[in-house]
């Protein structure tokens, strides 16, 4: 099954550059950049940029039940989840083991689940086979609903300014885990804050027929242009239409790590990093508990995800550029690099706000992944070697 975007030839006309992402099957193609990566990485962090989301996918969930029956099954707590409110969540196998990394939405009269494409029919097919006698109903909606999203300091305001409120709290008020529905461009567009990249983060979904026209308002709002009135939204908010190469500078640097790209389904919550946030140890049974109460009482388990920040003397090259690892360098204790790998680099960038340093997650093993550990890696025909960070976070907005 396809998952192009509606907006594909949109980004083709404006010569964006493309990129594959995951597994052939599925047809997806991101925007990599619109040719100006600095532009676009700016101005997430001082104005505002949107996105194009084609490798999102939305399950529906129905039923009196639902909230019960998604209870006894993620990690979350999902029970009492009030309308308009949203929460992460992990969706785990038996054997304690990650099957998606999911948002999970409620809206007053149903459910809607964001997930990445790739994982939205194996979610579908096992949660289906816990249905006994609920009311529960599982749709997949990816190919009616598509996704686009805002981030930066300024997203707030424009799309204030380009919509009109309907239901939930007020965009002026969205804090994170909130929602509303508003209206863009004479249609519905369901607005989530959640913050990924450092700054203002507001998912959007809209009907696939309508995000063309929900895109385009946007960009016409926003994006300044020659002859603009003093003050106009576009002056203030500076809207840039933007692409997964600025978004994954920022979505690292805030340490914000995406399964399938820093973590897979052979990983247990607890190697994630996203403990805190997606797991709830207060709540009732749910599939994989036993395992995961488990690793947390033991305390450490076998490999973690780390934030890790190289550096040392052969940082930077004759150019005076950041020599960056890449994505699958094995990862050595520093001081023994001829030793066996310890772990291995999942996500790297080089990192405006650090200076134009990289950082860098990593899946390292035991003890090895303790904060303030040192660590080496090969980049560019040398090796850089840095301290394991206490947090994933290398930058938090002040």
């Amino acid at each position: 099954m396809a998952h192009i975007s509606p907006l594909h030839e949109r980004h083709l006309q404006a010569e964006a550059s493309m990129r594959p992402y995951g597994p052939l099957g599925l047809h997806i193609e991101l925007v990599d950049s619109f040719g100006e990566l600095d532009f676009e990485y700016a101005a997430l962090r001082k104005s505002c940029v949107l996105l194009d989301q084609p490798h999102r996918g939305t399950i529906e969930v129905t039923g009196d039940d639902r909230h019960e029956f998604l209870n006894s099954m993620l990690t979350q707590q999902i029970k009492g989840l009030g309308a308009f409110r949203s929460t992460p969540s992990f969706w785990l196998n038996k054997q304690g083991r990650i099957l998606a990394d999911l948002r999970v939405l409620e809206l007053g009269d149903r459910v809607l689940i964001d997930l990445d494409a790739h994982a939205v029919d194996a979610t579908v097919e096992s949660l289906a086979g816990y249905i006994i006698t609920e009311d529960v109903e599982l749709n997949d909606l990816s190919d009616r609903l598509h996704r686009l999203a805002l981030h930066g300091p300024s997203a707030i305001e424009l799309l204030i300014a380009a919509s009109t409120h309907k239901e939930g709290a007020p965009l002026s008020d969205l804090t994170s885990g909130a929602a509303c529905r508003v209206d863009v461009a004479g249609r519905e567009v369901i607005v989530e804050r959640f913050d990924t990249a450092g700054e203002v983060g507001l998912e959007l979904t809209v009907d696939t027929d309508a995000a063309a026209s929900v895109y385009a308002r946007l960009i016409e709002l926003g994006q300044p242009h020659d002859g603009d009135e003093p003050g106009s939204v576009a002056g203030r908010v500076k809207l840039r239409p933007a692409g997964w190469l600025a978004y994954n500078t920022a979505r690292i640097e805030a340490g914000t790590p995406l399964f399938y790209i820093d973590f897979s389904p052979e990983s247990l919550p607890a190697e994630t990093g996203l403990l805190s946030s997606r797991v709830c140890f207060t709540k009732g049974c749910y599939l994989g508990q036993e395992i995961v109460a488990r690793m947390h009482n033991l305390g450490k388990p076998k490999q973690r995800l780390v934030a890790f920040k190289p550096g040392g003397d052969e940082l930077r090259g004759p150019d005076g550029l950041a020599r960056q690892p890449v994505g699958g360098a094995r990862v050595f204790p520093a001081g023994v690099e001829q030793a066996d790998p310890v772990g291995i680099v999942t996500s790297s960038t080089t990192s405006p706000m650090l200076g134009g340093v990289p950082a860098c997650f990593a899946i390292v093993k035991g003890q090895h992944a303790d904060p303030g550990t040192p660590l080496a890696v090969h980049a560019e025909g040398v090796v850089l070697t840095g301290e394991v960070l206490d947090r994933l976070a290398f930058y938090e907005r002040t």
